[in-house]
């Protein structure tokens, strides 16, 4: 039995399997017993400490919304948009210089800057902190400069990128001024984004940690009834705490920790979102228990193939033979470093009859299925959105061919025959330049109108008329009924069933539609007054984004999940396939941010914009070879391997296709395996 009498902080921590969440569990129910009165805080670290953040703040009368980092990036872009437009007063008096990295694309700075400014909330970095450590920074470096000679950073910088080496010390002068308009920019955003989030009151979960741990810590009262009213805290998967929530812990049970229990496993921490330190964060406890695994590990075997097509019916094959020995497709998942491009193992898996879903950072809004729903719904609300109404003119419910698409497109076969039945009417759509506005329209106005269904084939014109038959009862429908409703009835009549009833395809097609179903009636419960537009809007903003993600289906759907390594984080399945696993797929390629931050060196740009002959900055080559970035990330991406392959109880399956490389850039983790 674990010490349950509340002196310092107590740290469980264990590989998966070892019994650790047991002998938390434990100390809970003793802790019970020793404080009978006591509410304990018994959470997780990646989401639950969150939500008892935003909690706090409204006990503390604070309107909170908590948002995902999809709507956190869309707030983030508005407070860049008057950056972008030039707007601020400091470009006016040339007290900053628009020629800072990055700042020529727009997009992939306002990526780089919330991917940066979110990891500086999960740090607890302020945004006055920011600029105090990029000055400090900036001076420290620039003022003795390292040797850029040094052979052995020379051998370690690819000879394309030699030349930032090679820099005097005016260069190093006019990157050093860049540096500090950069970094005085990045503060300006951050200040302006923390602005919006304590404005607005739409917080991520960080931003109300941040927020929570500044309220506790100015109101010595609360956190003494605080203290009082929970007396011990139980902390799951504590190797994803960030800087911020150890904050918030310490400013309600004290530095110390006095009566927290963090329990974790030090080589879980997987993430690439949070940023997490999760030895320094059990170095914190005053005692710590090391359990010890006692289950047997799982079989391991490892395959290649010439091909990804070859690979995917290789898993495909496997996958059917367990199900075929009696193993629930519950229990099989196939892992990957990321799910955005696994459309060849899935159609694999379905080919054989396996129902397959994908689960992780795979963008919903971006699966061909979803998308041909949203078109049907676009075709009710505009049907001069034309790159919706091709989509479902050539889908397999309607299946025009080319040569009626052709036709459609088309003017009148009359040309004294008048396209439009009123000439005043205004256009919904305007194109600039000589053409007519109203041109632009032909597909939307042929579709809805009928004006060339004399041109085609019996069978297309047929089918076409039946489209704008169920059309015009969306549109009764859209006056009458709830969104959900509409949603349903739409897709019910207008979308071709994939695969037979009950076949794999045809779950698979239904649990997509389900999940977006279940994201549009959220957003329209949220959304007071929110019209089909609306949430029609919503869908192309979340399909724009890359922060979006797949969640996994509910109830008691019986799939084989295709996983993210992240997405797999606590589950255990009897037999698991780790996939992809080659250098680019599993490892991702690592792929510097545009620019970095360090504690003791600031800002740490790595395009090197303005009059500089090298496309990097001699700071951003040195600090990759001084702080190892790629050795890191690589033995990231290999703790994450590790992890994929501790998912399974009975049997893992690696596979990989294509000729190993060296492991030059990216390790070979197959052929390590081996």
């Amino acid at each position: 039995m674990i010490e349950t009498r509340i002196g310092g902080c107590v740290a469980i921590v264990g590989a998966p399997g070892s019994g650790k969440s047991g002998a938390l569990a434990q100390r809970a129910a003793a802790a019970l017993k020793e404080f009978p009165g006591a509410d304990p805080l018994a959470t997780d670290a990646a989401s639950g400490l969150d939500q008892y953040a935003a909690g706090l703040l409204r006990y503390k009368g604070i309107d909170v919304t908590l948002i995902d980092d999809v709507d956190a990036e869309l707030l983030f872009a508005e407070a860049c948009a008057p950056l972008f437009a030039l707007e601020w007063p400091e470009f006016a008096r040339n007290q900053l210089d628009p020629e800072v990295p990055g700042l020529r694309s727009p997009e992939r700075f306002l990526a780089s800057a919330f991917r940066l400014i979110r990891r500086l909330r999960d740090a607890g970095v302020t945004p006055a902190g920011l600029l105090a450590a990029a000055q400090t920074g900036a001076t420290s470096f620039y003022a003795k400069p390292p040797n850029f000679a040094d052979p052995s950073l020379l051998a370690a910088t690819k000879n394309s990128y030699h030349d930032s080496l090679d820099v005097d010390a005016q260069e190093l002068d006019r990157q050093r001024r860049r540096e500090l308009d950069l970094a005085k920019i990045l503060t300006r955003l951050y200040e302006a984004y923390v602005e919006l989030v304590e404005g607005t009151g739409k917080m991520t979960g960080r931003d109300a940690t941040i927020a929570a741990a500044h309220r506790v810590r100015g109101d010595a009262a609360l956190a003494a009834r605080l203290r009082e009213r929970h007396r011990v805290a139980f902390i799951d998967d504590a190797q994803e705490l960030t800087g911020a929530q150890l904050d918030l812990l310490a400013a309600i049970f004290g530095d110390e920790l006095r009566g927290v229990t963090l329990c974790g496993d030090p080589s879980s921490a997987i993430s690439s979102v949070r940023m997490t330190q999760p030895e320094a964060t059990f170095a914190r406890a005053s005692s710590r228990v090391e359990m010890r695994r006692r289950d047997r590990l799982a079989k391991v075997e490892c395959a290649r193939t010439a091909t990804s097509p070859e690979e995917a019916q290789l898993i495909a094959d496997r996958v059917a033979g367990w199900i075929a020995e009696g193993v629930a497709p519950r229990q099989i998942a196939l892992l990957f470093r990321s799910v955005r491009n696994v459309a060849v193992y899935e159609a694999a898996l379905l080919d054989r009859g396996v129902p397959a879903i994908v689960v992780g950072d795979a963008n919903l809004f971006e699966d061909r299925r979803a998308l041909d729903a949203l078109a049907l719904l676009w075709n009710a609300h505009d049907p001069f959105r034309h790159e919706w109404l091709l989509r479902t003119l050539s889908n397999p419910a309607l299946g025009l061919s080319d040569a009626s698409l052709a036709i459609l497109c088309g003017e009148p076969a009359d040309p004294q025959r008048q396209l439009f039945a009123f000439e005043d009417e205004p256009a919904p759509t305007v194109r600039p330049g000589r053409w007519d506005a109203k041109r632009d329209l032909r597909l939307g106005w042929n579709v809805i109108r009928g004006e060339r269904d004399d041109a085609l084939s019996e069978d297309a014109a047929e089918r076409l008329r039946h489209f704008r038959l169920l059309r015009e009862g969306w549109l009764r429908l859209l006056q009458t009924e709830p969104f959900e409703e509409l949603a349903r009835a739409v897709w019910r009549e207008g979308l071709a069933r994939e695969g037979e009833p009950g076949s794999a395809r045809a779950a698979a097609q239904q649990a997509v539609l389900r999940r977006l179903l279940a994201r549009l009636r959220d957003f329209v419960t949220r959304s007071a007054g929110a019209t089909l537009e609306d949430a029609l809007r919503y869908a192309e903003r979340r399909m724009e984004s890359d922060l979006e993600a797949c969640a996994a289906p509910g109830g008691s759907e019986d799939f084989v999940r295709l996983l993210s390594v992240e997405a797999a984080r606590g589950l255990h399945f009897e037999r698991v396939v780790v996939a992809n696993v080659r250098p680019g797929a599993f490892p991702l390629w690592y792929s510097p941010e545009s620019f970095l931050f360090s504690p003791k060196l600031g800002i740490i740009p790595k395009e090197n914009s303005g009059a500089g002959r090298a496309s990097r900055t001699a700071k951003f080559s040195y600090y990759t070879f001084a702080a190892k970035t790629q050795r890191r990330y690589n033995a990231a991406e290999r703790r994450a391997f590790n992890y994929a392959l501790r998912r399974a109880s009975e049997t893992v399956l690696v596979t990989a296709s294509g000729t190993p490389t060296r492991g030059v850039s990216a390790p070979e983790f197959l052929e390590e395996l081996r």
